[in-house]
């Protein structure tokens, strides 16, 4: 049964009370929504606030032991610095973001509860992940950053700051600086090219690898595919191209104590490419490049014959006649060998009995490159082995349609070094020409032309990038450890020699002043063992007048691992040239091979380069990172050579505290290993 409620007897009281009650509760609320309108403008204006005004601009992605990743709002770009900020490795300026106005907080990592990795998602543009890794053994700690595009048709580019840093490595220009800070080139493709067909271009010796003085490394993947340019005194960026696949930008960079240390710890040998020396004999013979227009073997077996009398005639030693593949050709045709694409023996003609001219020393030059107009190529047609070139993909009918190029103003076709069979073909023809020509020292050229890129086509995916370079040198090393090439990516550690670029008969950067960065340059990229460019510069093929340039070139090649002359000595009036050219064969024979020699070992346990720069035993000293007319041979010999015309003495920068220097002029030998010797030209 309900409960019944008494009613007051008396209404106004309880009228009284009730009415009372909801106006003091309405009071209440109006209150309560004013404060609470209050609390929230209050709370607006500070979050406004802190993000305007108060919020970092700053923020820690990720700390190591001694280094940590900042994301810095205002510039947008990623700051390695230590804990305590008081150094700065590397700004890296990221140029994918969208709109440069628009601010990006960047502080939310969605890799949780993991203190070595931070991944972000960038709205609607990129994925970015970044993982730490800590070497004590080295005292480094390497930022691995991955980023990915989200859709389709979007470049992915970050540029890294030259302010305060001197940067190094990356790739050969034909104005070598050291460092490279004074480069520039606009953004393409970063993959060897012929500087003198492609002067703008990336040439000769190529490594995804830059090396900062601040003691940071930064090692870009190698199956990225890369687009770099040098902006002069500010940045250099590297960027993804546009595609329609998801192409990452990928790189590690490291940090460490200084450079060298960072530098040691990136190039320490890999189980997997174990540095292998060359012909080291190749280090005690100048080598004479023949420069002869003649249309027959037999008027180029007379031209030999007469260079070799002037060489003896002179009293310049023993040494190595250079050929050119116009030569090599001509000798190729006298000799009885065959062409073999199967069973097949292409050419009938007659020999020649070359057994005086086999006493001779020579080296012969060839290329990957066959004329269409050729018996050889003719045969491959009918035999088949049309896949032994470059080809474009099948037709209908099953046949491969080889890619035209030109080569030495001749079209021709290049060898396919991805296709084992043509490679076998190609080191079996060779190894019977050297054979039957007693021939020990081999140039291979013509690596750096990409028919491909040519035809305006995507090549395979084994012949991408500079791939093709690299597949010459192993086909290079098959030939024998007496081989030369004349471009190198990927392939430091191979058996070889690698010729450097030819350089302009002048005093300028393109000259005289270009040789030592580039011996620096190579040497740190880790091709230790190169020929230098003839002594007087090679760009033209006419002889070099200069006579000054001409004995301020061959001082400074007398310490380098090998001497090549395209202007022979005896063309100038005075005795002195001819004379000096003796005295430095000798010397760099006596003194400067068992020093490279020595140190040859050395690069072949911790790929420490044979040639240092001056930092390298002063790695905190500021005034080494710039100096580029001095080198180290070791840690035990300073080259500084006059590089001005007209100057008979120089100034000479002596590195490192604990060193004590003497002259040596006279290319005295070192008494105690902790005395180093200044060598000056």
């Amino acid at each position: 049964m309900p409960h019944a409620r008494n009613r007051n007897p008396s209404p106004i009281p309880e009228v009284t009370w009730d009415t009372g009650l909801k106006e003091m509760n309405e009071t209440w609320k109006g209150a309560i929504a004013c404060l609470g309108v209050a609390v929230f403008f209050v709370m607006t204006i500070g979050i406004i606030y802190w993000q305007v005004v108060d919020q970092p601009n700053k923020n820690w992605i990720l700390r190591g032991t001694f280094s940590g990743l900042i994301w810095e709002r205002s510039t947008h770009s990623l700051v390695i610095q230590t804990l305590t900020e008081n150094k700065t490795f590397v700004e890296i300026g990221v140029k994918n973001i969208g709109n440069p106005e628009a601010d990006v907080p960047f502080v939310r990592n969605l890799c949780w509860l993991n203190k070595t990795e931070f991944c972000y998602t960038w709205d609607s543009v990129a994925d970015i992940k970044i993982s730490l890794e800590s070497d004590d053994a080295s005292q480094t700690e390497c930022y691995n950053i991955t980023w990915t595009p989200r859709s389709c048709h979007m470049d992915l580019e970050d540029c890294f700051s030259m302010v305060n840093v001197s940067w190094y490595g990356g790739a050969s220009v034909q104005a070598q600086n050291w460092p490279i800070n004074n480069a520039s080139v606009s953004m393409r493709p970063f993959v060897v090219s012929d500087l003198q067909d492609d002067p703008s271009g990336y040439g000769s010796v190529l490594e995804r690898y830059f090396l900062g003085s601040t003691g940071v490394a930064v090692l870009v993947d190698p199956e990225v595919a890369l687009h770099v340019s040098f902006e002069r005194m500010q940045q250099f960026c590297l960027r993804t191209p546009r595609s329609m696949e998801r192409l990452p930008l990928k790189y590690t960079v490291c940090v460490g104590p200084n450079l060298k240390a960072v530098h040691q710890r990136m190039w320490r040998p890999h189980p997997s490419h174990q540095p292998a020396l060359p012909n080291m004999d190749t280090l005690w013979l100048p080598f004479w490049k023949l420069l002869v227009t003649v249309d027959s073997g037999v008027k180029l077996e007379r031209e030999l014959r007469t260079f070799s009398n002037r060489l003896k005639r002179h009293r310049l030693g023993e040494g190595v006649i250079s050929l050119t593949e116009h030569s090599t050709s001509l000798l190729s045709d006298m000799v009885d060998h065959e062409y073999l694409y199967g069973k097949k023996k292409v050419s009938e003609g007659p020999t020649r009995d070359l057994t005086l001219m086999r006493l001779l020393n020579i080296s012969v030059t060839l290329s990957p490159f066959l004329g269409v107009d050729s018996q050889q190529f003719q045969a491959s047609l009918e035999d088949g082995t049309e896949a032994y070139w470059l080809s474009l993909p099948a037709t209908p009918q099953g046949h491969l349609a080889p890619l035209l190029t030109q080569w030495k103003e001749k079209f021709c076709v290049k060898l396919n070094v991805s296709n084992p069979a043509a490679v076998s073909w190609f080191t079996e023809w060779v190894t019977s020409l050297r054979s039957q020509l007693s021939v020990e020292y081999l140039v291979l050229e013509g690596g750096e032309r990409n028919p491909f890129e040519e035809h305006g086509l995507r090549p395979p995916e084994a012949l991408a990038r500079d791939k093709y370079i690299q597949l010459l040198a192993e086909m290079a090393t098959r030939i024998g450890n007496s081989a030369i090439v004349t471009a190198g990516t990927r392939s430091s550690h191979m058996s070889l020699f690698v010729s450097m670029v030819p350089l302009s008969s002048d005093w300028s950067h393109t000259g005289l002043k270009s040789l030592i960065p580039s011996v620096l340059h190579y040497s740190l990229l880790g091709y230790s063992f190169f020929i230098p460019d003839a002594v007087g510069g090679s760009t033209s093929k006419e002889l070099i007048t200069d006579e000054e340039l001409f004995i301020r070139w061959l001082q400074i090649v007398s310490f380098l691992p090998v001497i090549s002359f395209q202007t022979p000595p005896w063309v100038y009036d005075e005795d002195r040239v001819l004379n000096l050219t003796r005295i430095y064969i000798a010397k760099h024979q006596d003194f400067v091979v068992p020093l490279i020699l020595k140190y040859a070992e050395e690069w072949k346990t911790s790929r420490n380069p044979v040639y240092r720069p001056l930092w390298w035993v002063s790695p905190d000293d500021l005034n080494t990172f710039t100096i580029d007319d001095e080198f180290l041979i070791g840690d035990e010999v300073l080259v500084a050579p006059v590089t001005e015309r007209g100057a008979t003495q120089r100034d000479i920068y002596l590195p490192g505290s604990s060193f004590q220097w003497q002259d040596c002029l006279s290319f005295c030998l070192l008494e105690e290993t902790h005395k180093t010797d200044s060598c000056r030209s």
